[in-house]
């Protein structure tokens, strides 16, 4: 991977002037004459040159015996050769001044530590020589626009291409993302850009999506991962999209928890590597496909150029059947189906038969939608006035009504000058599915798109989308760069983090206090005097806690005694502290018995942190004390947050009723909750790397304020050299 190439380096991958194939033949049955004959039928607009030292004439085209012997630059180069040509090929590339290549051969890093050890030489040849390659074990490259169809699969050429291109796509797999364009080109949606990474030995998914950022052809970027080979760049080109309002979909497969572990906090036990890329793509505003079909839903959807509003969704249909289905489609996905007010049933009733319903769904019936389809707009026209109406999605449409129909034409206008968004789906049956009419709703911002292709799911992804990009736009605006300086801080985080070892509980609590996380009062007490004489100081009723590095988890060692009321209890809760620590752990190092306060009754939540192998540091948040690990009621970011990441992560969690006061109860300080989560990412990234877990559990959080009354930091074990790895 040529981590110092910029996109612009890409240019002549997508944009050549000229285009070598390597390997070209005279046999059709040939990768290499397959590929001259995709370049010549996708009438590529620059110069193609076979290359075959037994050829002189390919398809029509001369062909030259080498690639140095090419009268003219070469921009691009196919390699249409086999493994054990590829280098010989590639020096030639490097002679020529070749810009680009696309190797389709596999055999490398896929197959082994020699594959792997091949790989790493080519790609530093080509590093050497500033040529930028997708592949090996890759199927290629096309792009619609200039007809540059850099690939051997026939499935590619095989659909007509439609007029707007605008949404580009990459994959990690080949095959997958070939039925992909085959899907969307079906259903009428032609990527201008198709890219397979296959080994990303050089130009790799988010170089791709780099691109695909900058270049004003492309307005939607779609993906299928299987991982992120840099989410902190992939990280950082999310937001660059979301700034400019270009979606980035992906489908990433792999939702399985097997990327989660055992662990010593609640947090890395409960972390899932899938759980860790949801929390990611929340957080930076990728939009997760759940498959191919809603890449092209999805896709269809923006292309009208319109965003939803809100989730507040109203369904039109000629079917009560069809709308409660699709009623309780939208419900499951989070769209809300919005109980219409009183006036805006009165308008739909004067408009509508006595027969049919005018709540939402609302249903015209089968016999007045095919007699009178004029209805299909009576309902809109009051719905567009109703100010608490974001969604309106239609279950069936005429038809007949031709580009010219009136009806239609007052339809597109009524729905143009509304910032609702108006969505037909129909229902999938063949010959009947499209109305006559979708090519001229669709030019005029009225996506219409066939049930299969989920499009109520979808839309629930566009309109969360449309909420992440206009939260985006506030914070641009309103958010400013403060960061403080904790060098005190810093200092005892160094000092305290020793590699592989677990803070004692007492200095875990005096890092938290130096980044302003309210903690328990507390004092550690090495004799029972001490132990006595603190708790006169702090006042009973009071807490007794082991404090050991060696004991990160003391209610397993029967090392809390909770609310102890006066100095004869304190004595013998003391003894028994001591005692049970020592059967649980006889070589533990005791530093001695923490006295802290009582704290008094409030919700408990906890806050932690794991490092994930590929994301780095990752916050967590959910419902605290005994019930993390039994309800799993949990959120999750990648450090750094934001305010808005915190507001966020406390949102998405079940109890958050809880939080906000239910049955009387007195709503929890949301904002002093925020600032823990930010000031724990400042914390985590302070330690560059030296923390590997953190639980702060409970947190107790009342009406003002909120206290940490238990806390567990681990330090990171050190890296060890590449040299010591390798023995």
């Amino acid at each position: 991977m040529n981590e110092n190439a910029s996109y612009e380096s890409l240019e002549p991958l997508f944009f050549p002037r000229s285009v070598a194939v390597l390997g070209a033949s005279e046999n059709p049955n040939k990768l290499g004459h397959i590929q001259v004959k995709a370049l010549l039928d996708g009438n590529f607009t620059g110069e193609i040159y076979p290359i075959n030292p037994r050829s002189s004439e390919i398809a029509g085209l001369t062909c030259y015996p080498s690639l140095t012997e090419v009268p003219g630059s070469v921009d691009l180069a196919i390699f249409c050769v086999s493994a054990n040509q590829v280098q010989q090929s590639l020096e030639d590339c490097a002679k020529k001044r070749v810009k680009a290549g696309i190797i389709f051969a596999s055999g490398y890093s896929e197959t082994g530590e020699e594959g792997k050890r091949q790989q790493a030489i080519m790609a530093e040849m080509a590093r050497k020589n500033g040529i930028r390659f997708i592949g090996p074990n890759c199927v290629g490259l096309v792009n619609t626009i200039n007809g540059l169809v850099g690939t051997f699969s026939p499935g590619v050429m095989s659909h007509p291409l439609q007029e707007e291109r605008a949404v580009g796509y990459v994959s990690q797999s080949g095959a997958f993302g070939v039925l992909t364009y085959m899907a969307a080109a079906q259903h009428g949606l032609t990527f201008n850009y198709f890219v397979s990474v296959g080994n990303e030995m050089d130009i790799e998914f988010a170089d791709v999506v780099e691109y695909m950022i900058h270049d004003p052809k492309t307005k939607v970027i779609s993906g299928y991962l299987e991982g992120a080979k840099d989410p902190a760049k992939l990280r950082r080109l999310a937001k660059e999209a979301l700034n400019c309002n270009k979606p980035i979909i992906v489908m990433k497969t792999g939702r399985s928890n097997a990327g989660s572990r055992a662990a010593a906090s609640h947090t890395g036990s409960l972390a899932g590597s899938d759980q860790i890329y949801d929390a990611f793509f929340k957080q930076t505003g990728i939009v997760r496909a759940n498959d191919y079909e809603e890449i092209i839903s999805f896709s269809k959807l923006f292309l009208s150029g319109k965003l939803p509003t809100g989730r507040n969704t109203v369904i039109i249909t000629s079917s009560g059947g069809r709308g409660i289905n699709e009623a309780d489609r939208c419900e499951a996905n989070g769209l809300h189906i919005l109980p219409l007010c009183e006036e805006t049933q009165k308008k739909i009733k004067q408009c509508i038969p006595s027969f049919a319903s005018a709540s939402n769904p609302i249903d015209l019936t089968a016999a007045a939608s095919v007699t009178n389809p004029e209805l299909f707009i009576a309902p809109l026209k009051a719905l567009v006035e109703d100010p608490e109406v974001d969604n309106i999605i239609f279950t069936e449409f005429p038809m007949f009504w031709e580009a010219h129909h009136p009806l239609l034409k007052e339809f597109i206008q009524t729905c143009k000058h509304s910032d609702k968004f108006v969505l037909v789906t129909t229902f999938p049956l063949q010959g009947m599915s499209i109305p006559k009419a979708a090519p001229e709703l669709e030019r005029n911002g009225i996506p219409v798109i066939p049930g299969d292709l989920n499009p109520i799911s979808s839309l629930a992804k566009l309109v969360g989308y449309s909420d992440k990009y206009r939260k985006n736009q506030l914070a641009n605006t309103q958010e400013k760069a403060f960061k403080q300086e904790r060098q005190d801080a810093k200092q005892l985080l160094h000092h305290l983090l020793k590699p592989g070892a677990a803070l004692s509980e007492f200095e875990a609590s005096k890092l938290l206090a130096q980044y302003d996380i309210p903690t328990a009062k507390k004092a550690l007490a090495q004799t029972l005097e001490e132990a006595v004489q603190h708790a006169d100081t702090i006042g009973y009723p009071v807490v007794l806690k082991i404090d050991s590095k060696d004991i990160p988890h003391k209610t397993e060692a029967n090392g809390i005694r909770l609310n102890i009321e006066n100095e004869r209890e304190l004595q013998s809760a003391y003894a028994d502290i001591l005692r049970s620590a020592k059967l649980y752990k006889s070589d533990a190092v005791i530093n001695g018995v923490s006295v802290h306060e009582m704290l008094p009754k409030g919700i408990e939540v906890i806050v932690g942190v794991t490092k994930d192998p590929a994301f780095g540091p990752v916050i967590m948040f959910g419902l605290g004390g005994i019930f993390v690990e039994t309800f799993k009621d949990i959120s999750f970011r990648v450090a750094p947050i934001t305010r808005q990441d915190a507001a966020e992560m406390i949102e998405e969690i079940k109890a958050r009723a809880i939080l906000k006061g239910v049955r009387g109860q007195s709503p929890a300080d949301l904002d002093a909750i925020m600032d823990v989560l930010l000031n724990i990412s400042e914390l985590i990234m302070d330690a560059n790397g030296l923390i590997e877990e953190l639980d702060i559990n409970p947190i107790i959080v009342y009406e003002n304020g909120l206290k940490a009354a238990d806390a567990l930091i681990i330090a990171s074990h050190p890296v060890l050299e590449q040299s010591e790895v390798m023995g």
